[in-house]
């Protein structure tokens, strides 16, 4: 469903079509936001889903099959968002991937770039696209998902925690540069979260021991809120809901 209503908050989702941005494109949605939900190609009937559940919640949402790491694409998603609905009023970068688990010296070079361009340079892109539209809001939020890998140098993890430690770099920047506007930057730790990604990671872990996404999802929501006043915060998710580990 699409709605071209100019006075509905519009929030972009990345990497909607499952796990915490499929929970935080439902949460905005049942909020009132209208939700652009970006997610792979491959990723269409996955996107469709989340259509569906969002129409039967009475929410709007528009589809968006994109490849992240296609940075001209994204630069064309933000000239369609202005000409439709002249601003955006939030930004979610929630999309990534994990990567080989595997020593630094084993590590595919395409693993490398791949694991850079989706988890660095697509918010890159995304932040270059989106600042503009943002800055035309009221009340603008940005969150991006960052991940308690990043800092920890653990073993077999640094291709994920490297890209996840730059991102953290790159959003506090970003937020630095955002103190005297109208938007609103934070990053959010979600810890050990039921998702496929955190399975492949610890496959050994029983997954019912871990929170869900929709459990993390009102964080998200919090964080969007026109009044709400964080800004260049990293937010771990298990204190913010008081979760022992």
């Amino acid at each position: 469903m699409s709605d071209t209503s100019t006075d509905k908050r519009v929030a972009l989702v990345t990497g909607a079509s499952r796990g915490i941005g499929r929970a935080v494109a439902l949460e905005l949605a049942k909020a009132g936001v209208h939700v652009i939900a970006v997610a792979r190609t491959r990723s269409q009937s996955a996107l469709e889903a989340l259509d569906d559940e969002i129409n039967e919640s009475g929410g709007s949402c528009t589809l968006v099959p994109l490849d992240l790491k296609d940075g001209d694409a994204i630069d064309r998603l933000g000239g369609a968002i202005y000409e439709r609905w002249g601003k955006l009023d939030i930004l979610i970068g929630n999309a990534g991937v994990l990567g080989p688990m595997s020593p630094l010296g084993h590590i595919d070079p395409k693993d490398w770039a791949e694991l850079l361009d989706v988890n660095l340079t697509a918010n890159f892109r995304l932040i270059r696209s989106m600042d503009p539209l943002l800055k035309l809001a009221e009340n603008a939020r940005a969150v991006f998902v960052s991940s308690g890998a990043a800092g920890k140098h653990r073993a077999y993890w640094g291709g994920y925690a490297t890209t996840k430690a730059a991102l953290e770099e790159l959003v506090l920047t970003y937020c630095s540069e955002c103190n005297i506007t109208n938007i609103k930057c934070n990053i959010v730790d979600p810890g050990p979260i039921r998702t496929k990604m955190r399975a492949s990671a610890v496959p050994g872990e029983d997954p019912l021991t871990l929170p869900t996404p929709e459990d993390i999802a009102p964080l998200f929501l919090e964080l969007c809120s026109p009044d709400q006043t964080k800004h260049g915060e990293i937010i771990k998710f298990y204190d913010w809901a008081n979760i022992e580990r």
